[in-house]
């Protein structure tokens, strides 16, 4: 999964003592371009990624039937964003996703779109827009 969020570099898991029953994991990350080093110097978005394809890789190997992502797209660049949206189309197919997003690209792939506003102070309103029917309205066609 890293290699596919990323577009190239590579991860892997390691543990941090012997005993299987009380070790730790390590996540060793690198990022196309970059040396293994501390998680301290990758950036934001490197990170975010980073935990997603560790989710998404415990998905491909054990998938539940929904997943709940709150705004991990936040810290991504667009060609991330676009990498990761398209990972998210892929696994579709055998997960449903949930995602809470401020992104218009997130936005664009999704076949179900709900919005909250609050038009007065502590007042929240749901509006739901079928992504497919908004489409066909607009001549767009899905």
């Amino acid at each position: 999964m890293f290699p596919k969020l990323f577009g190239g570099g590579t991860a892997y898991l390691e543990m941090t003592g012997d005993d299987l029953l009380s070790t730790g994991v390590s996540i060793m990350a690198r990022p196309p371009g970059k040396r293994i080093s501390n998680i301290h110097l990758m950036s934001g978005g490197e990170k975010a990624l980073t935990a997603v394809a560790l989710v998404f890789a415990i998905f491909e190997l054990n998938p539940a039937p929904f997943c709940m992502l709150d705004e991990v797209d936040a810290p991504l660049d667009e060609a991330n964003v676009g990498r990761f949206c398209k990972l998210v189309k892929e696994m579709s197919s055998r997960v449903q996703f949930i995602f809470i997003t401020h992104n218009k690209t997130t936005m664009e792939m999704s076949e179900h779109l709900c919005g909250v506003t609050m038009r007065e102070s502590g007042v929240s309103r749901l509006v739901s827009v079928d992504v497919a029917e908004a489409a066909t309205m607009a001549g767009v066609g899905a």
